[in-house]
């Protein structure tokens, strides 16, 4: 059994930042790809940034130049560093991970972001 548990999200002001982090427990022999995905109310989950097991990073348009995601694979964690923060990044940030063959993720973290 593997879990995802993501922490970090909260409260901030327009501009701030925040540093989401996500755990991956249970029985683990690989990771492939890591990613954050959000989704705003009333709107569908898109993927946010996403990193590689040997390291390589994507990111939407839309959080290319604010957002940075990175790994600790000997923690088996993932980060993503939001900077610059929008109202519009407010959302549920979720976390996957690409686990031998399967797809996991994440309860999510609540981010919101106040003008």
């Amino acid at each position: 059994q593997v879990q995802l548990v993501e922490s970090g999200g909260g409260l901030v002001q327009a501009g701030g930042s925040r540093r989401l982090s996500c755990v991956a427990s249970g029985s683990i022999f690989s990771i492939n790809d890591m990613c954050w995905y959000r989704q705003a109310p009333g709107k569908q989950r898109d993927l946010v940034a996403g990193i590689t097991s040997g390291g390589s990073t994507y990111y939407a348009d839309t959080v290319k130049s604010r957002f940075t995601i990175s790994r600790d694979n000997l923690k088996n964690t993932v980060y993503l560093q939001v900077n610059s923060l929008k109202p519009e990044d407010t959302a549920v940030y979720y976390c996957y991970a690409h686990i031998s063959y399967l797809d996991y993720w994440g309860q999510g973290t609540q981010v919101t972001v106040s003008s």
